[in-house]
C-alpha cells in the first residue's frame, strides 16, 4: 500500500465513528470522493452514497459500513464517575484498564475504565468478568457537576488506541472492522473513473449502523435499488492460537481476500469475482456459509425483488477488540479484484442463477 492510501486508511479507522455517530468518519470520505463521483450525497439515516454514471449497464453497489463498537455516557454518579453502555458488541473481557476518549460537541475527554486492583480482589474472584454495567470511567473528576460541565449523556465513547504498522506489511488498531471496508469500496470508486468509462452505473456507499442490525444497508440497498451488490467486510482470521480452523475453514492474513460461497451469495456473481481474480491473477480464499452471514450482504440480498449479492471479506485477527490486526496486502488485492469485476460488468450481464 503506497503512503497515500495508507494516510487515507489512517485518518478513516482513527476518526471517531460509533453506530448512530457515523458522521466524521463519513465526512472524511466524503472529501476523497469530491470531484470524482458523479453524484455523492448523504441519506437521512447517515449513508454516504456515491455514483458514477456508466452506458446504462446494470447498477453495481459496493458497500462498507463505516460504524465501530463503542460506547455510549448514561449515568454520572456523585463522585464523578461515569457508567456507561455498549455500542455494538463489546467484550467486557477487555474493557477494564483500557484508556478511552469521550467524543463531545467540544472535542475529546480522555478517560480511563477503572478496575481495582489485583491486590483489592479475592482470589475466588480474579477469573470473573466484570458486568459490563458495573464498570466505569475516570476523567480525573470529583462530583458530578465537573462531569457535567465537560460531557453530556448520551455522548459516545471510544478506545483511545488507533493505527500502528507491525511487521511484514501487517497493521493493527481499534475499528478495522468495518471502516476498511469503506476505504476499499473508496478506493475502488477512485480508481475506476481514473481508468474510464464503465458500462455499468456505480454505487459506492459507506453504511451506518451494521453493528446495531444492518441498518444502514437496509435502507440504501432500498434507496439505490441495485441489480447487483458486493458487500466488502472483515472476516475471521483462523491463523492464530485457539481458533477452531474447522468451524470457519482456512482463512490467512495475506493470502488475499476471502469471497464467500452459500445462500446469501448469488452464484454467477460467486464464479465470476473467481473467474476475475484468476485471470488477473489475484490471490482469494474461499470459505463457505450455509446460513446468512450476519452482514449487510443479508440485507441487500433481501432488498425489494432480491439482489445478486456477493461478500468480499478482508482476513482479521483478534475482532472487536482495540488490536484487530489484519495485512495491508489483502486490502490492496480486494481494490484490484473489484475494480476487474466491476470492468467486466456489461449491458448483458445476467445474475439469474439457472
Amino acid at each position: 500500500m503506497n503512503a497515500e492510501d495508507f494516510a487515507f486508511l489512517k485518518e478513516l479507522v482513527e476518526t471517531p465513528s460509533p453506530s448512530g455517530y457515523e458522521q466524521p468518519a463519513q465526512r472524511v470520505i466524503k472529501k476523497q470522493l469530491d470531484g470524482i463521483a458523479d453524484g455523492l450525497y448523504t441519506d437521512v439515516m447517515g449513508n454516504l452514497i456515491a455514483d458514477l454514471k456508466g452506458e446504462g449497464g446494470p447498477r453495481v453497489m459496493l458497500a462498507g459500513h463505516c460504524d465501530e463498537i463503542g460506547f455510549m455516557v448514561q449515568f454520572v454518579d456523585d463522585r464523578g464517575f461515569i457508567y456507561f453502555g455498549a455500542i455494538g458488541g463489546v467484550d467486557p473481557h477487555l474493557s477494564p484498564g483500557q484508556r478511552v476518549l469521550i467524543h463531545t460537541d467540544n472535542g475529546e475527554v480522555p478517560g480511563v475504565i477503572g478496575k481495582k486492583a489485583i491486590h483489592l480482589i479475592e482470589p475466588k474472584d480474579r477469573d470473573k468478568v466484570i458486568n459490563l454495567k458495573k464498570q466505569f470511567i475516570d476523567i480525573g473528576c470529583s462530583t458530578c457537576d465537573e462531569v457535567e460541565a465537560l460531557i453530556q449523556i448520551g455522548d459516545p465513547v471510544t478506545f483511545a488506541v488507533g493505527v500502528q504498522p507491525l511487521q511484514n506489511d501487517r497493521a493493527t488498531s481499534r475499528a478495522f472492522d468495518d471502516k476498511m471496508g469503506a476505504f476499499i469500496v473508496t478506493e475502488v470508486m477512485k480508481r475506476v473513473k481514473e481508468q474510464g468509462i464503465i458500462t455499468a452505473d456505480l454505487f459506492a456507499v459507506s453504511t451506518v449502523q451494521e453493528e446495531i442490525g444492518l441498518r444502514g444497508a437496509a435502507t440504501s440497498s432500498y434507496g439505490v435499488n441495485p441489480d447487483v451488490g458486493i458487500v466488502v467486510e472483515v472476516t475471521h482470521a483462523t491463523d492464530y492460537p485457539d481458533v477452531e480452523q474447522s468451524a470457519i475453514g482456512r482463512v490467512e492474513l495475506g493470502k488475499g481476500p476471502v469471497i464467500a460461497r452459500g445462500a446469501n451469495i448469488n452464484p454467477v456473481l460467486f464464479k465470476l469475482l473467481v473467474e476475475t481474480a484468476a485471470t488477473e491473477e489475484i490471490p482469494i480464499q474461499i470459505i463457505g456459509v450455509p446460513r446468512a452471514t450476519g452482514t449487510d450482504a443479508n440485507v441487500m440480498q433481501l432488498t425489494r425483488g432480491g439482489v445478486a449479492t456477493a461478500l468480499l471479506g478482508i482476513p482479521l485477527r483478534y475482532m472487536h477488540t482495540p488490536v484487530e490486526t489484519l495485512s495491508l496486502s489483502d486490502l490492496d488485492q480486494a481494490i484490484a479484484l473489484l475494480v476487474a469485476v466491476v470492468k467486466r460488468i456489461k449491458k448483458d450481464s445476467s445474475f439469474i442463477p439457472v
